[in-house]
């Protein structure tokens, strides 16, 4: 279970596993609607899941509650909740979030455990849900830690020396890994390009500092086994989704992290990023998003401005970009556009796009599938136009 609607189980539906909430305006048998759920990142529960099990515990009747279910909030977490926004079980998730920082630390700590308990009730078939049908050909380790490892797809039939994909997950800093990749072997391979999937260590232990050491590390370790693996080393595009976008936008502005093997990296592709000017993007982030990104950057400026891709614009950066956004997604537009302009002025090819009818984790899952058809379009045109 991945990424970021109606979804049978609320608590599978985002980036990290078992909080996937975005799918809400997805109609079990229908198209998507065309008003995505915003984005509630993917590590601390968002408010707008503090919504769904409000709305949920609202319809059960008072009596039913005292027998108590595990994910159910206390009756005075639920006062406060009903005082905040009502009964009016459409109203909930959004009064949420956008007011859910008036409930008591009590009642917000409550709701994250709720959730926090689904999550690891999921995690087990989250982790098989979204794997791919094919095995990878080869695993690169480029340090001592399990997460440290590169999973290549090499496509069937290979025989000339083929440009090269390396994917870096989302999960808001603290989950996901590499393995959860869905179509994107398959569709790559169809596509003569190699396709790679890049694990990176993660919140707590490792932070966001070593994260994208970790990233550029992996680029550097594929490029100096590009003969062995059978790929060009010349040519290789980078593709982050969420949390991946800020690392790949990162490593592909910031040649420190990459170090030799920076000039390899021909194109950086960013699915629904929204942290490429930290201190911007928590000024701006809604409710549901703002501890996320507190967590990660910190409060000190510096730091934020030191893990802020828009920072090192101007310097040597990757000559292509194409950020891609959800349609109606404020917060991933402004930083896309932000990001964009900046490289744009500076002499890169840049370009920002929005995809309609999607949603955070559909953005990325979707790739390579008939319902990714936009976004699959985009991405191939623009690896097409840097790989010649």
């Amino acid at each position: 279970m991945s990424q970021i609607g109606a979804c049978d189980n609320p608590a599978k539906c985002c980036d990290n596993p078992g909080l996937d909430l975005a799918r809400l305006t997805r109609d079990k048998k229908g198209p998507l609607t065309k008003n995505p759920v915003k984005d509630p990142m993917n590590r601390q529960i968002s408010v707008l899941a503090l919504g769904l099990v409000a709305t949920a515990v609202i319809a059960t009747p008072i009596a039913a509650q005292r027998g108590g279910g595990q994910d159910r909030p206390s009756r005075q977490c639920m006062r406060e909740i009903v005082n905040l926004c009502g009964r009016n079980r459409e109203e909930i998730p959004s009064c949420l979030q956008q007011k859910g920082d008036r409930l008591s630390d009590k009642c917000q700590a409550e709701m994250r455990e709720r959730m926090g308990s689904r999550k690891e009730q999921n995690q087990a078939q989250a982790n098989q849900t979204f794997r791919p049908a094919v095995r990878p050909t080869s695993i690169v380790a480029y340090g001592n830690h399990p997460r440290q490892q590169v999973d290549v797809y090499e496509p069937k039939g290979a025989v000339d020396e083929l440009p090269l994909v390396l994917f870096v997950h989302g999960g808001g800093w603290s989950a996901g890994d590499r393995e959860r990749v869905q179509s994107k072997p398959a569709h790559f391979g169809g596509q003569e390009v190699y396709f790679a999937s890049a694990g990176y260590r993660l919140l707590p232990g490792s932070p966001v500092e070593e994260q994208a050491k970790d990233v550029g590390a992996a680029v550097q370790a594929l490029v100096a086994q590009a003969g062995s693996l059978g790929f060009d080393a010349d040519r290789i595009a980078l593709m982050g989704h969420s949390a991946g976008a800020h690392l790949a936008a990162l490593v592909g502005t910031d040649p420190q992290y990459a170090g030799e093997a920076f000039d390899a990296i021909k194109g950086v592709i960013l699915l629904d990023g929204a942290a490429y000017d930290i201190a911007q993007n928590i000024e701006d982030a809604p409710f549901s998003e703002k501890r996320v990104y507190e967590d990660a950057f910190g409060l000190e400026i510096e730091r934020q401005k030191a893990l802020s891709p828009v920072t090192y614009i101007g310097g040597p950066d990757a000559p292509n970009w194409l950020a891609l956004y959800v349609e109606g997604r404020e917060i991933a537009k402004d930083q896309a556009e932000l990001l964009v302009d900046g490289l744009s002025a500076a002499g890169s090819s840049a370009r920002a796009v929005s995809i309609p009818e999607t949603d955070h984790g559909l953005m990325n899952r979707e790739i390579g599938t008939e319902q990714g058809q936009v976004q699959t379009e985009a991405v191939d045109a623009f690896l097409a136009e840097i790989f010649g």
